[in-house]
């Protein structure tokens, strides 16, 4: 295995975890009129983990275009 391998196996573990992380936005009591929020702000950890899984998701994309290159 070489290294943009084990590089591209690790960004894509992380990126499980980030989105496993995340809250769910719809539950089964959003789904029949549950929630009256339509806009939600980000902030804290939710903030962190919404930009870290945008950029770990890019990041895989990015390694899996070099690593079909090469």
């Amino acid at each position: 295995m070489n290294l943009l391998t084990i590089a591209q196996i690790i960004v894509a573990v992380l990126l499980i975890f980030f989105i496993l992380l995340q809250q769910r936005s719809t539950t089964l009591g959003g789904a029949f009129g549950g929630e009256s929020a339509v806009y939600h702000t980000r902030r804290g950890l939710e903030k962190i983990l919404f930009w870290g899984t945008i950029i770990l998701g890019f990041l895989f994309v990015i390694l899996a275009l070099i690593n079909v290159i090469y």
